[in-house]
């Protein structure tokens, strides 16, 4: 798990969440309330294909514009395994993990989990994050 991640808030601009996402070389940001709790996460490729492919102007747009909701979360005592079934059943390739209070502390990747996996788990975990899927509001 990557600690204490970057985090924006809903009405933050996509130039700046794109901006943060360069600076600390990762691909998403959870979107949070005021009190650090989940809404959602906003992914580099959320910024691509829901603002930039579709002509919008990422500099007039804000999070809010392009996130997905809700935020796929674990909390800091789940299992590996547990985490990697979550991540398979909501086919997303990162988790926003939670403290017992419900705020976020970390994010899991995919690539955090395939340093602790077998082959044939790696493999899997590709497998079912990668099958298509026709909504553009499903959880990234």
């Amino acid at each position: 798990m990557s600690e204490n991640p970057v985090t924006c808030l809903p009405d933050t601009g996509i130039e700046q969440a794109a901006r943060w996402m360069v600076e600390c070389d990762c691909g998403a940001l959870p979107v949070i309330d005021v009190d650090n709790k989940p809404i959602g996460v906003i992914t580099d490729r959320d910024i691509t294909c829901r603002i930039i492919a579709k002509g919008k102007d990422p500099y007039m747009l804000n999070v809010s514009d392009a996130m997905s909701m809700p935020a796929a979360t674990v909390y800091r005592d789940t299992s590996l395994e547990d985490c990697l079934e979550l991540m398979e059943q909501n086919q997303v390739r990162r988790m926003v993990v939670l403290d017992d209070d419900g705020t976020v502390c970390g994010m899991v990747a995919q690539a955090d989990l395939v340093k602790q996996l077998k082959a044939e788990e790696t493999a899997e975990l590709m497998r079912e994050v990668s099958v298509d899927t026709e909504s553009p509001s499903q959880v990234h």
